[in-house]
């Protein structure tokens, strides 16, 4: 198993704590462009994201697999941008079909959290969700694919 390896746990608690960071900037986005200027979620699910994955190219690159640079930087964040781009078309599906019925379910139990109505709560569920289905599949096909060229 790949976690078995010091070397390859560390480089997983580093795409972890770049995907932390990704998150927040991902929520951040997300909460300021539906809550500040209106727009639906996935238009600034999808804004929010583009901005999470140009952050974690490049915490990812100088950061989890320093050793990697033996690629051109373009080719490894085209490289990079295929895999979160096949991310993103497992999220904008969770994203249109989750939050719906999470909205509801909220709404009908008068579910809120503090000043987080039933809407609210359900949007972050929703990309909550996806951002955790996404960590898994872009960490292994980066690291097997993006990252293939460290040791």
């Amino acid at each position: 198993m790949i976690l078995t390896n010091p070397v390859e746990r560390t480089r997983f608690f580093r795409f972890l704590v770049v995907g932390s960071i990704g998150a927040v900037v991902d929520f951040g986005v997300m909460n300021l462009l539906t809550q500040a200027f209106g727009l639906p979620l996935v238009p600034a699910g999808t804004i929010s994201f583009i901005c999470a994955v140009v952050s974690n190219f490049i915490w990812n690159r100088y950061w989890t697999y320093p050793d990697s640079r033996s690629k051109p930087l373009g080719k490894q964040l085209a490289m990079f941008f295929a895999v979160n781009t096949a991310g993103v078309a497992i999220r904008i599906p969770i994203l249109r079909f989750v939050e719906p019925p999470l909205e509801h379910l909220f709404t009908q139990q008068h579910l809120t959290l503090g000043t987080f109505s039933a809407q609210l709560l359900a949007k972050n569920l929703t990309l909550a969700t996806a951002v955790g289905i996404v960590l898994l599949w872009n960490f292994f096909v980066n690291r097997y694919w993006t990252y293939n060229d460290v040791s």
